[in-house]
């Protein structure tokens, strides 16, 4: 869409400085971006007297503009109250007329707003740094996804250090970034007493020194428990708990603390101490705290294996193969595996061909390598559900990510589909390649390259909820006189790695599951009545049951005589199991119920109510309450939907959970049996189980997605006891807020639209 007053910018730069030597002409779009500020600023080093132009707004543009004074009512230079007004309406302020050079109310009113909305006193005058922060593409007003607390944050660190001469005026857009980081960190090194022009913003000696003799505790000075916490809220939530910003220490950050140690495979005790300071400042955090995992290029022989072990490593990453030109001989060789068994190690394996430019990474590539990645691993005897860590070997952009790293993914999903998803597919990489492969490609666990700690994917970035290793230093490892390369990492054990017992067998990550399903089927047909209800009934309790729940009103409870004698005669519970296909663990219970409800119901409201139509209403009241941060429903459905690593009331699991409880309720409904319809699905149908939930219950459409949403959220329903259970379900995380009937259909309309959307994206996986 045109901006006019961005347009007439746009016009006016290019007119009045396009014959200046060195000037460069922007695109006359009316679109803000990049390219209008780099002209106005090259147009502001002109009219400073600059003959040699450049797009960066450094020192020599900054002092010549603090020796003309700050720029207020009465400004004598009129080109560059010109381009201070255009460059506030390129970023959304009304800076009035433009006609003219004179520093008007407009103006005034203009740069008074943007202070204030940068974290200063708000008046209007114009001194240089604030100038600066005009000419970039950095927001000072909450953009969709933010956080409130983060944005505090980043105004609080303008109004205190904006007067340090290496501080400049960082974005106040709720997002942690890397500027942000490096901001917070320059802070850091202004309280330890470095001096400005040594304040890098990097994690350098003079910095650990510091803050090894800083720790952070009960009665800390205010400043460093500041820092501290805002170190703490940078770094998002832990297992649902966030920080919170304070001068004071208190409960609830040494809460946080702890469980940030515990997520971090730190020590826990509860204070900011010099291993806690790191993990939240930079991605290796301390390279030398203990590591109970490794990974390497070179071969592991059985005293090398021992040596490791000793040494207090458990596990080894090994690399399945290497390009046809490499040279290294760096893939696990014969015998090897044995090797690191008799040794006492588990090992994890690691696909990576070239992946060290964004040329190497396309859809096509992906695939391939998942073939050839999936060939080697049959041939090395890896069971099923084995987790192999495809590589991105460089510091890719967001950018990147976006055009090639995700498609590349999504093809190394459809390649090991292709050959019946016997392996799960995991992601090396920066921590924001990690994070968005996983949340976009469905990567189920991330090995982060922490010791890269320069990556632009590293810095800004917390540590992805889904991490299972942590690499943090590269060094020489001494077997005895045998010395090799050897990667530190850090494990959080949630893969274990490859044992001798996952080599060389037929199970399946859901052997024993199905093999209780049999065991809960005999049990339901010896007592008598419908044995597929009573199989699900006991899946779905005692969760899915009572009046407290819903469950009584939705679809009735169970027999509670049934799951009496099965309790006494069933083989004993399987809670969960791992999914076969997606390596993500689903909960038995949810499953349960939502198949039930399908097998009583069916499509007619209330058999959608049990799975995906109640998740979508708990997943609408999550939006109302942080409507603040996501003005946009698509916004939130993009990012919090079906995901792996945010936290959010419908994530990954759950959807499976429906999707498959769906289709199997619906297969029992048309006359199979319940255990025949579990091996059936987790066998051969979860390869496909979003194209067939796409296809069968919306028509295959994104239109039918989309209207069947509406009718879950009230859009055509005579059911006045599931009205009731879905408000209930959007009050219980939305509180008081507008309901779906009570929405403009302008703004509930992009949200059934992200839901529909994602349900399509994923059915083409």
């Amino acid at each position: 869409m045109v901006d006019q007053k961005v347009l007439e910018a746009q016009r006016w730069v290019n007119s009045t400085y396009g014959a200046v030597p060195g000037y460069q002409r922007c695109a006359e779009n009316g679109v803000t971006g990049w390219a209008v500020m780099f002209s106005l600023t090259r147009a502001l080093q002109h009219e400073l007297g600059i003959t040699t132009l450049s797009d960066t707004f450094g020192p020599t543009t900054l002092s010549r503009l603090a020796e003309r004074g700050t720029i207020g009512p009465g400004y004598p230079y009129a080109n560059i109250v010109r381009i201070a007004k255009y460059g506030l309406f390129c970023k959304g302020y009304s800076a009035g007329d433009t006609s003219n050079g004179t520093f008007d109310n407009d103006l005034y009113n203009a740069v008074r707003d943007l202070k204030s909305n940068i974290g200063f006193a708000s008046d209007g005058h114009l001194p240089p740094k604030i100038f600066k922060a005009i000419l970039n593409m950095d927001a000072y007003v909450l953009l969709s996804g933010g956080r409130t607390e983060v944005r505090d944050i980043q105004r609080w660190l303008n109004a205190t250090y904006i007067n340090r001469s290496t501080f400049f005026v960082i974005p106040c857009d709720g997002h942690y970034s890397r500027d942000v980081q490096v901001a917070l960190m320059r802070a850091i090194q202004y309280q330890l007493g470095i001096p400005d022009d040594q304040a890098t913003g990097n994690f350098g000696p003079g910095t650990q020194n510091g803050l090894r003799n800083n720790t952070v505790r009960p009665g800390s000075p205010a400043a460093w428990v500041q820092l501290f916490s805002a170190a703490c809220v940078f770094n998002g939530s832990v297992g649902g708990l966030f920080a919170e910003f304070t001068s004071g220490w208190d409960a609830a950050l040494g809460a946080f603390v702890s469980a940030f140690q515990d997520f971090s495979v730190l020590t826990r005790t509860g204070i900011g101490d010099y291993a806690t300071w790191a993990q939240l400042l930079v991605s290796t955090g301390d390279p030398d705290r203990p590591a109970s995992a490794s990974d390497t290029r070179f071969h592991i022989s059985v005293p090398r294996a021992q040596a490791l072990k000793a040494a207090g490593y458990h596990v080894v990453g090994r690399y399945l193969d290497e390009d046809p030109w490499g040279t290294l001989d760096k893939e696990i060789q014969p015998g090897e595996l044995e090797a690191i068994f008799a040794g006492g190690m588990r090992v994890f394996p690691i696909s990576q061909y070239a992946a060290d430019t964004v040329d190497d990474f396309t859809w096509s590539t992906g695939y391939d390598h998942a073939l050839r990645a999936h060939d080697r691993a049959v041939g090395y005897g890896f069971n099923r559900g084995t987790v192999i860590y495809f590589a991105v070997d460089y510091d890719a952009t967001g950018e990147q990510i976006t055009s090639n790293i995700i498609p590349y993914f999504q093809g190394i999903q459809a390649g090991l589909g292709t050959r019946g998803k016997r392996y799960v597919a995991g992601v090396y990489g920066s921590r924001n390649v990690c994070a968005r492969v996983s949340d976009e490609a469905f990567a189920r666990y991330s090995f982060v390259s922490g010791m890269s700690w320069g990556f632009s994917g590293n810095l800004g970035f917390p540590l992805p909820a889904n991490w299972s290793f942590n690499q943090i230093k590269e060094f020489a490892f001494d077997a005895g006189g045998d010395v090799f390369a050897l990667d530190r990492d850090v494990s959080r054990g949630n893969d274990r790695g490859v044992g001798r017992e996952n080599v060389g067998g037929a199970d399946s990550p859901v052997d024993a599951y199905l093999r209780y399903v049999d065991g809960l089927y005999a049990t339901a047909v010896a007592y008598g009545g419908d044995a597929n209800r009573r199989v699900l009934e006991y899946l779905r309790y005692p969760t899915y049951n009572g009046t407290w729940s819903g469950w009584e009103t939705l679809i009735g409870n169970v027999d509670q005589a049934w799951i009496e004698h099965a309790q006494a005669h069933a083989p004993a519970r399987v809670e969960s199991y791992v999914d076969p296909s997606l390596g993500i663990t689903v909960d038995v219970d949810h499953f349960g119920a939502t198949a039930n409800a399908v097998y009583l119901r069916g499509d007619d409201g209330r058999g959608d109510f049990g799975g995906w139509a109640g998740d979508l209403a708990t997943f609408y009241g999550e939006w109302r309450s942080h409507g603040e941060e996501y003005a946009s429903g698509y916004a939130f459905c993009a990012d919090r939907l079906a995901k792996i690593n945010v936290l959010s009331s419908f994530p990954l699991n759950d959807l499976v959970e429906d999707v498959d409880g769906y289709l199997v309720g619906s297969a029992v409904r048309d006359g199979a049996r319940i255990d025949h319809a579990i091996r059936d699905h987790l066998t051969t149908g979860h390869r496909t189980r979003f194209r067939q939930f796409y296809a069968n219950r919306y028509g295959g459409t994104v239109a039918g997605v989309r209207d069947a949403a509406w009718n879950a959220l009230g859009g055509s329903t005579a059911d006045a006891q599931l009205s009731g259970l879905t408000e209930a379900a959007i009050r219980r995380t939305g509180g008081v807020c507008l309901l779906p009937t009570q929405l403009p259909e302008a703004k509930l309309e992009p949200f059934l639209q992200g839901y529909a959307e994602t349900i399509e994206r994923l059915s083409r996986g």
